[in-house]
């Protein structure tokens, strides 16, 4: 390391800096990496040397710890949340992916109950329709995550686990992938444990391909929905209007829904649109464009928050969806 930094100094390149980028990491010797070693041997079969073979190949990602410590999008208020992800071109982009699916999408309705529209919202959220799937190679991302990043290791470690379980299944090397700096992977960006339990051959071609199959995507994301608990045919939202005192409203707190609309009347939100007064529902309020907005989720709302546990992400979703579908029903 000595001499190659001489050699950087000599060739103008700051080999310090390249190495704090790359950190040329051999994971099979992180202090955490034995015990990892062993739980993969224990429940899963692998071969001890076969798993730290892997781990020397995994590289330590500086990028990938600093992109997970830095404020996340949920941090900001709706009226500034929205517009990332309810954008012109988002929307075309939408159509578009549409279009070019149609088929895998009426499919996946007939299948699973999940409109498209929604299918292709999360996509356009995710990954603007496979544009940004992400860069970073998922065993680098998580071999980093699950044991240099203190604060969420164990969720990490598991994710490494359920990694390196899913490429044998399925005889991939765990070196081919690319994700997000989570390791979140393909169209709809399934962690890999989302991927074991969720993802599908849509397309019968043998294998859940949801980096480069858009039809095993469409089908993985609607199954997901699907198990996560989405009601074919029923609302997602009902707008609603606030007159109580909101310290005892109990608002976006992210729960199965189980308070009926009329309980959440009686606490001042009332509903607005139709629905019926035994129905559950969370309560929502946002810091809108022209101030405070009101909403009561229904188990859908609630089913979208599976994917990503913020209000304002299945808002999102449901609201891009929403203006996807009036775009394409113009489109025709």
């Amino acid at each position: 390391m000595k001499l190659l930094l001489r050699m950087g100094r000599l060739m103008g390149f700051n080999l310090g800096l390249l190495a704090a980028t790359t950190a040329w990491a051999d994971y099979s010797k992180h202090e955490l990496a034995e015990g990892f070693v062993q739980d993969m041997v224990a429940k899963h079969s692998f071969k001890a040397d076969e798993v730290r073979e892997i781990l020397k190949r995994a590289n330590k990602r500086q990028p990938i710890l600093d992109a997970i410590s830095r404020p996340a999008e949920k941090t900001k208020p709706w009226r500034d949340y929205r517009p990332i992800f309810i954008q012109p071109l988002r929307i075309t982009n939408g159509v578009a992916f549409w279009k070019e699916n149609q088929q895998a999408l009426n499919r996946a309705e007939q299948v699973y109950g999940v409109p498209a529209e929604v299918i292709v919202a999360i996509i356009g959220v995710e990954t603007n329709y496979g544009r940004n799937m992400g860069s970073h190679y998922v065993l680098d991302a998580l071999s980093t995550l699950a044991f240099d990043y203190p604060p969420r290791a164990p969720f990490f470690r598991s994710e490494l686990e359920n990694y390196l379980v899913l490429t044998r299944e399925h005889q991939q090397s765990p070196t081919l992938f690319k994700g997000s700096y989570a390791g979140a992977m393909g169209f709809g960006q399934f962690m890999p444990s989302s991927y074991r339990n969720f993802a599908v051959d849509f397309s019968g071609d043998g294998f859940a391909d949801i980096w480069n199959n858009p039809t095993d995507a469409i089908g993985s994301v609607a199954n997901y929905f699907v198990k996560h608990g989405w009601q074919s045919g029923k609302a997602v939202v009902i707008p609603a209007k606030f007159d109580g005192e909101r310290e005892l409203a109990g608002f976006n707190n992210i729960v199965p829904p189980a308070v009926s609309v009329s309980a959440w009347k009686k606490k001042g939100v009332a509903p607005t649109g139709r629905v019926n007064s035994k129905t559950p529902a969370i309560a929502i309020e946002f810091d809108g464009a022209n101030g405070l907005e009101y909403w009561l989720g229904l188990q859908n709302f609630y089913t979208i928050t599976r994917y990503n546990r913020s209000p304002m992400y299945a808002m999102a979703v449901h609201q891009l969806s929403q203006e996807i579908k009036a775009a394409k029903e113009k489109s025709r």
